[in-house]
């Protein structure tokens, strides 16, 4: 289901649809009260429901219904989706170059990296080169 995936709609979530996702991935499934539960802030029961109404409508939700109650599920798991995010970013102010995004990235002052990230990132690297050779 998830392969078919694309991002177009959810570059638009606003910020109380972000949330709302955000719930629901974390939970996996969730009903209007249990996200109204969950939400700082809370708006609502009806806006709630409206709310994930329209991220069903937008492709970002599908819903089961249990003893008379919506549970909603998400399409795609949160890394999906974060994935198809990154790729477009990539593209887009990268030109498809994982370099120069991983250097703006590791340029970046407001971001430091502990020895432990920098091991594992190190082992990734090592990792994609064992994958490149050619026999």
């Amino acid at each position: 289901m998830c392969e078919n995936f694309r991002m177009e709609a959810s570059e638009k979530l606003s910020r109380r649809e972000r949330q709302l996702m955000d719930i629901i991935w974390e939970r996996g499934q969730a009903s209007v009260a249990e996200v109204l539960e969950a939400l700082p802030d809370p708006p609502g029961y009806n806006t709630v429901r409206t709310l994930l109404g329209i991220l069903e409508k937008k492709g970002h939700l599908t819903h089961t219904e249990e003893e008379g109650r919506y549970i909603y599920l998400p399409i795609a798991p949160a890394q999906a989706v974060a994935k198809t995010a990154l790729e477009r970013v990539v593209t887009t102010f990268f030109g498809g170059s994982i370099e120069r995004t991983v250097a703006t990235l590791l340029q970046s002052k407001e971001r430091t990296l502990s020895e432990d990230q920098l091991a594992r990132l190190s082992a990734l690297i090592a990792e994609a080169k064992e994958n490149e050779k050619v026999p």
